[in-house]
């Protein structure tokens, strides 16, 4: 095809090379082309068939077809689809941060007395029906006898795992009856045989899971929502009718699980100036004497600061039955802890119990009954 000038008519359906044509000759006919079809998507193909416009004559000036769109300002820079993307990144978060309002759940029902002489009783990790039973009694009991000043409970007390990472059945979901066994099994029997006591729920990452998904809607969340007739997230967790603090500093406005995570470690609690909860490992960082949950296997650490001496930092074991249907629970351990503290010179004792066949509080001997087997 021999090449034609600027005012060459299109009249035989063949293209047009414009020779003549300069960059801004080739960028005002694609803008007066793309406002004439407003309503198509315009690609290379379209231009070239309607305009009947050879490539030859815009690319020897962009070299490909979306340089020419973007330098048209038909399509986007670079710098400018980088920030709608992240435009796009933060809208899509907007929800979670309305859920930052618990941040001020966590004193709504404190206990304060002035006996010099503090307890503690720290339990994490039961996952409402996972729980094993034998450990729920025991740790129950030893509430009811010991009456602490403080229970606290350091995390994943819920499990809900329909909304975790492993692929469950829908059909297998029980939020609902998860939720419940919380309310009915767990802090009511707390709160009736501690009536004076403060019950703390420091805020894990299946407490976080949960909130992130009522805030996003998801449709179990909606589910569960309708047939709980509608609660509020206080509701939900228990808060308002057990009287329980909820312990949480993290923002769920995250893009990523690692981000969340992150925001998860900002969740723990000082008690009395000296002895902390956590329910990470990461705690045991802030250099305090103290406990967290999480890993459900036992440990302890000892170390020394000036200000508190020698002090002991215990990873507890979980309240979770050895076994569940989506892991692999053989080498996890039971048990939960006491603290007592001295608040006059901030010296505090952990107590650790674990809990297998039988387990020793106190001097009283617990058995598991048939009932109990896991």
């Amino acid at each position: 095809m021999g090449k034609k000038n600027f005012r060459d008519v299109l009249d035989d359906g063949e293209l047009i090379f414009h020779e003549s044509w300069s960059r801004e000759d080739c960028i005002i006919h694609f803008q007066d082309f793309c406002e004439n079809n407003q309503s198509r998507y315009i690609t290379k193909n379209l231009y070239r068939k309607e305009a009947g416009v050879a490539d030859a004559t815009w690319a020897r000036y962009f070299g490909t077809f979306p340089e020419f769109r973007k330098q048209a300002r038909e399509l986007l820079s670079r710098g400018q689809t980088k920030i709608l993307s992240n435009v796009a990144k933060h809208a899509s978060v907007d929800d979670f941060k309305k859920f930052n309002e618990r941040h001020n759940w966590g004193e709504d029902y404190l206990r304060v007395n002035k006996s010099r002489f503090k307890t503690v009783l720290f339990g994490s990790d039961f996952h409402d029906i996972e729980v094993d039973r034998f450990f729920l009694r025991v740790f129950l009991d030893t509430a009811k006898r010991v009456d602490p000043d403080i229970v606290s409970l350091v995390g994943d007390i819920f499990d809900l795992y329909e909304f975790s990472r492993y692929t469950i059945d829908p059909r297998e979901f029980c939020p609902v009856k998860r939720i419940k066994f919380v309310h009915n099994e767990i802090l009511a029997p707390i709160r009736e045989n501690c009536p004076e006591t403060q019950i703390d729920l420091i805020e894990g990452n299946h407490e976080a899971r949960l909130i992130k998904h009522l805030a996003d809607a998801s449709p179990t969340m909606r589910i569960l929502l309708s047939d709980l007739h509608g609660m509020d997230m206080r509701k939900l967790l228990g808060l308002d009718v057990y009287e329980v603090n909820y312990v949480s500093q993290a923002d769920l406005a995250t893009f990523t699980v690692r981000d969340t995570k992150k925001e998860i470690e900002k969740n723990y609690r000082i008690y009395y100036g000296c002895v902390l909860a956590h329910h990470f490992p990461h705690g045991r960082d802030l250099n305090y004497p103290g406990v967290n949950g999480h890993h459900h296997e036992h440990k302890v650490w000892q170390n020394f600061t000036p200000h508190f001496g020698v002090y002991e930092w215990h990873q507890l074991g979980c309240g979770h039955k050895r076994r569940a249907v989506y892991c692999d629970g053989a080498k996890w351990g039971n048990g939960f802890a006491l603290a007592h503290i001295d608040t006059f010179t901030r010296s505090t004792i952990i107590e650790y119990f674990p809990v297998t066949d039988h387990a020793i509080i106190g001097g009283k001997w617990y058995h598991r009954e048939d009932h109990e087997a896991i």
